[in-house]
């Protein structure tokens, strides 16, 4: 069985896309149409802009998102590869889901722009920051965040010994220092505009609800597996709450491709900018027999 999976933000680069858009006349079209629903051309931030440009919140994710999507449909339209689950990591569950039908392109599109905006005034609202914990166990991890004052938790559940989290700057560096006291060969504060998947976000998650509740879902042509419980969902009702929730809650991503796996994956293939995933499956299925792959250009 197939596995589609998106990546979240962090994967973009510069030059992100342009093979796609010169290559192929669907993808171009459908670049155009991204660039009249934004209301700029981010066409140009992304093949020719900087670091700096792509690094904007309200870039960052609408590129993402756009270079994963228009390349797996591309792929799928040329090569008659189909899902059998999908799965993303954050932004990538918006891709997950219009590539498996729950939401049109246009809609999913209109969602990460505003789920990028509403963050972005979530992150000016008050300083926070992210943290990259290497080498120690998942409850370990949750015992120091739970004893340090202020908002700090465990945000990304991303693979066996690697673990983010999430919160207020100074429960951060308290946290940052009781896990490296705790025997973390790493505690890496990350270079992101705030804390994103935790309490931090209530102030976005709230705005965003009234967008995703506005928003068609339809049942999606194969489940997709969701950040919030790391199960496939295929009922709209709970695709939508579980977009809610996902601004404030961790990313369930080892228990996803456990998950994935136990229901019969054999085949990850990534779409989009970058190879984290690729890793991050490895490692989360590894003694497993898996056919790990990806698109980054066609």
């Amino acid at each position: 069985m197939k596995a589609f999976v998106f990546p979240g933000q962090g994967a973009q680069f510069v030059g992100m896309g342009k093979d796609l858009y010169e290559r192929n006349a669907e993808a171009r079209a459908m670049f155009e149409k991204a660039n009249e629903i934004l209301g700029f051309r981010i066409t140009d931030l992304m093949f020719e802009g900087t670091d700096e440009d792509l690094r904007q919140t309200k870039v960052t994710q609408p590129a993402i998102f756009l270079h994963s999507v228009i390349i797996a449909k591309v792929i799928e339209e040329t090569t008659g590869i189909k899902p059998d689950m999908a799965a993303g990591h954050s932004l990538g569950e918006f891709c997950a889901l219009v590539v498996a039908g729950a939401l049109s392109f246009e809609d999913g599109l209109r969602l990460v722009s505003a789920r990028a905006q509403a963050m972005q005034k979530a992150c000016e609202m008050k300083p926070s920051t992210m943290a990259a914990i290497i080498a120690l166990p998942d409850e370990k991890v949750e015992e120091i965040c739970e004893s340090v004052d202020g908002v700090v938790v465990c945000a990304n559940y991303n693979c066996p010994g690697q673990l983010v989290i999430s919160g207020e700057i100074e429960a951060i560096d308290a946290a940052c220092a009781k896990a490296t006291e705790a025997g973390a060969k790493r505690a890496l504060k990350l270079k992101v505009g705030g804390a994103f998947h935790s309490p931090c976000m209530e102030p976005a998650r709230a705005e965003l609800a009234a967008a995703i509740e506005n928003t068609p879902v339809h049942t999606p042509k194969c489940p997709v597996y969701q950040n919030v419980d790391a199960l496939p969902h295929t009922d709209p009702v709970e695709i939508k709450a579980n977009l809610i929730a996902q601004l404030t809650a961790p990313v369930r991503w080892t228990k996803t491709v456990q998950n994935m796996i136990a229901d019969g994956a054999t085949e990850f293939i990534e779409f989009g900018p970058g190879k984290v995933l690729q890793g991050l499956v490895a490692k989360i299925g590894k003694g497993a027999d898996l056919t790990i792959s990806g698109y980054e250009k066609l």
